[in-house]
């Protein structure tokens, strides 16, 4: 039993697929079959149930697999944190995230960051939603992940930094526009723009529009916040987002935000697979993302004055 046959073993686990992970490792079926083969003359006893659309860990496969994980995760991060002790402030740090999360969360402490260390390279992952970013921080030599906060996830430590109040948005000629809040009786009679349900944050805010009555019927679906705000301004519908740190309500231009009370605020943090084993130089890009969420400016609300400077 080698480490390489472990890690082979995890990856079809998480793939359901022998030839998938023989794709993404550049190797024959046959060479990544072999692996599993070997584990299993070992262990005595079948991992792996072929299907005919893949294949499934056993019992004892689940069992295996658990502990290679964990086992691997600790090695990883253990060599990662080895190099960087050796190449001091020149080794690297890797992120993973959606896409439009660095712009909105990150860019102020990315500056500070390549300032005060000009040696380290930054390295950023794109995901469509906070499950494959666990998926990619598991599986993958990743430090950090950037996600919506819901709920314990088996092998990942998370950390709440900042709790996002929802709004609406709206253009400046829709008749909500000069509302100092929108409740669900708004919603219910609005084209809404809304956040896919595969991402945890959209399935938050599904979940949150049903607790409140309010159903999905022919709303507009998009990947990221942007694009909502996009639509919105368009005309095209109203866009129910997460108000970020540093917006103005009701906002400015052709575009209004109307505070949306009734919604549970949307937590979003790091997420890591263990904090104590995080490098220092990742522990210090974390620290310098949650302290630059939490000295922006607050979203202002209606009838409050911005504070001076």
């Amino acid at each position: 039993m080698t480490l390489d046959d472990l890690r082979v073993f995890v990856a079809v686990c998480r793939a359901g697929s022998l030839s998938a992970v023989a794709r993404q490792l550049e190797r024959t079926q046959s060479a990544v079959s072999q692996h599993v083969k070997r584990l299993e003359r070992e262990a005595g006893v079948a991992l792996l149930e072929r299907q005919p659309r893949g294949v499934v860990p056993t019992h004892a496969g689940r069992v295996l697999c658990d502990a290679a994980s964990d086992g691997i995760a600790g090695l990883d991060l253990a060599l990662r944190r080895i190099a960087d002790l050796a190449h001091g402030e020149s080794g690297s740090v890797r992120v993973t995230t959606g896409g439009t999360t660095v712009r909105h969360f990150m860019s102020e402490a990315i500056v500070a960051f390549r300032q005060r260390y000009p040696k380290v390279s930054l390295e950023f992952r794109t995901e469509t939603s906070s499950r494959s970013c666990f998926d990619a921080l598991t599986a993958g030599n990743l430090d950090l992940a950037w996600v919506t906060i819901d709920g314990p996830v088996r092998g990942i430590e998370q950390r709440p930094v900042v709790a996002l109040p929802w709004v609406l948005a709206v253009r400046a000629d829709d008749p909500l526009a000069g509302r100092p809040y929108a409740g669900p009786a708004d919603l219910a009679g609005s084209s809404l723009i809304r956040l896919p349900p595969n991402s945890t944050s959209g399935a938050r805010l599904d979940a949150a529009l049903a607790e409140l009555g309010v159903r999905g019927g022919s709303d507009t679906g998009v990947a990221d916040w942007d694009t909502a705000l996009l639509l919105a301004e368009l005309g095209l519908g109203h866009a129910v987002v997460p108000a970020l740190a540093g917006w103005r309500i009701p906002g400015d231009g052709p575009l209004r935000l109307v505070p949306l009370p009734d919604l549970p605020p949307l937590p979003v943090g790091w997420a890591v697979r263990r904090w104590d084993a995080l490098t220092p130089l990742a522990r210090v890009f974390a620290d310098a993302v949650a302290r630059g969420c939490g000295a922006r400016d607050a979203p202002v609300r209606p009838g409050e004055d911005p504070e001076p400077g």
